[in-house]
């Protein structure tokens, strides 16, 4: 018999469910006995969450090894009804296949989504030569600054510095964060990547920890390492590169 049930402070699923959702409207939770995972990758296979939870982040967390398809839009209205500090409550009723969330004195039954067409994609092996640990704040200004003259930006990491670059047909936009800025910096060479600025917006908005690692090479993928629910559960980021035309 599957068992899951668990109680969770509603701003830890809140948060949750914000970061996973910048990319998809279902996704699998993955419930194991120790910690809940998601691993889910949009549908243009641009970008991928990998994120764990663990189970010392609930208020009470009881699971054998189960796969719940959960809409997200579903969730955000459940969400929508708690504050910060209420507790919620998820049960699996295997029997109507659904996912049972209880806040306050309200309860909603909510039919859980098919999990056989989620596949668990594969986290990529890269070797990024370039870790930079940089406040979330300071990121977030850059792309925000990015925003308002392309749709697209660069990541360029050296050795002394750490720079964020957004050229437009008329105007560029630059923040340039050195040594003395960042938390950490490590790499021997220049490398720089260009991304899609709508998927870092998106997912930078919903990133509450102080500082996100940056794991980054020339024309690879950018690999954003960040915490979660108050350093009980981690999530790693990544973003496709967009290749510049020679």
């Amino acid at each position: 018999m599957s068992v899951f049930s668990a109680k969770v402070r509603s701003e830890v699923l809140k948060e949750l469910v914000d970061i996973v959702s910048t990319l998809v409207a279902e996704t699998k939770f993955n419930a194991n006995k120790d910690s809940l995972d998601i691993r889910t990758v949009d549908l243009a296979h641009v970008a991928m969450i990998d994120l764990s939870l663990d189970s010392s982040a609930f208020e009470s967390y009881k699971s054998s090894e189960e796969e719940l398809g959960v809409n997200l839009d579903k969730m955000k209205d459940v969400l929508k009804l708690s504050k910060t500090g209420d507790i919620i409550e998820l049960k699996h009723d295997e029997k109507k296949s659904r996912l049972v969330v209880t806040v306050d004195n309200i309860t909603r039954s909510m039919s859980l989504v098919d999990t056989a067409g989620m596949s668990d994609p594969k986290v990529p092996n890269l070797e990024l030569p370039a870790r930079i640990v940089v406040k979330t704040a300071d990121l977030a200004r850059g792309i925000q600054a990015a925003q308002s003259v392309s749709d697209h930006v660069t990541f360029i990491a050296s050795p002394d510095e750490f720079d964020i670059v957004a050229e437009g047909d008329t105007d560029k936009v630059e923040l340039t964060l050195g040594k003395e800025k960042l938390v950490e910096i490590n790499t021997k060479e220049k490398f720089k990547s260009m991304f899609p600025l709508d998927y870092l917006a998106r997912i930078v908005k919903e990133i509450k920890c102080e500082e996100i690692t940056l794991n980054l090479g020339t024309d690879y993928p950018v690999r954003m390492e960040f915490t979660i629910a108050d350093g009980k559960g981690k999530a790693a980021y990544l973003l496709a590169p967009r290749i510049e035309n020679a």
